[in-house]
């Protein structure tokens, strides 16, 4: 399979709201995590890092024109690849072992990566066969209501196991930004705990949302954010 270079691996969209994704558009939709950097007053903040194949800090410059907070939405290899390159990280505590001891099992790297997941490869010396996630222990551990302040904005912890057990969202109640993880996205979920997932799902549907940048694939306004828990809830309860 051919590779791609470092310098062309990842591509960056600006959003509004002072928010920019960053993806990898070589690893195939399912599997692409969607990296989002918010821009604060005193400090910037990460939600996730993606894969870890390419230097974030060194190929996409945005992430270090001011101090910037990395955030895990979870722990799965395809969100916190790149964690361990920013000195503030933050996690919920029920996966900072994860954070800190990273093995192909706990992060779900045995059971997904191979080459397959790539339409283009990473650069050398890449193998599929040899891909582990760094570790990057915690410097911060973040729960249900807890708040990450940028200086002139701030978000709210949810915590919203399901998908896994310190699976969080981020809230900003002022603009109606959430950064949903794997909770909720616009595409099939993974969803490992039904029981506890049915029940976050209809503990967040009430929430005040104007756009969703979730996990992966593309954000969603509040309206589909609904019709996507009825949807599930639906599926679900029969």
């Amino acid at each position: 399979m051919e590779r791609v270079s470092a310098d062309a691996w990842y591509e960056t969209r600006r959003m509004d709201d002072d928010v920019t994704y960053i993806g990898e558009p070589y690893i195939k939709e399912f599997y692409r995590c969607n990296v989002w950097h918010v821009r604060g007053r005193d400090k910037d903040m990460l939600v996730d890092s993606g894969m870890g194949v390419v230097s974030l800090r060194q190929h996409v410059p945005l992430v270090t024109e001011k101090t910037c907070t990395a955030v895990a939405s979870h722990t799965h290899f395809d969100h916190i690849g790149c964690h361990h390159e920013f000195e503030e990280r933050l996690v919920h505590p029920a996966e900072a072992d994860i954070m800190a001891t990273p093995t192909r099992a706990n992060t779900f790297a045995d059971h997904y990566v191979t080459d397959e997941i790539f339409t283009k490869l990473p650069p050398l010396p890449y193998a599929s066969t040899d891909y582990a996630v760094k570790q990057a222990p915690a410097t911060r551990l973040i729960d249900e209501g807890d708040v990450i302040d940028l200086g002139d904005r701030s978000f709210e912890v949810l915590h919203t196991p399901g998908h896994s057990v310190g699976e969080i969202m981020l809230w900003e109640k002022v603009t109606g930004i959430l950064f949903s993880g794997d909770m909720i996205y616009d595409g099939p979920l993974i969803d490992d705990d039904v029981p506890t997932y049915l029940e976050q799902m209809k503990r967040i549907y009430d929430l005040p949302v104007r756009v969703i940048h979730g996990g992966h694939f593309p954000s969603f306004d509040g309206d589909r954010y609904r019709a996507l828990i009825r949807a599930y809830i639906a599926e679900k309860e029969g």
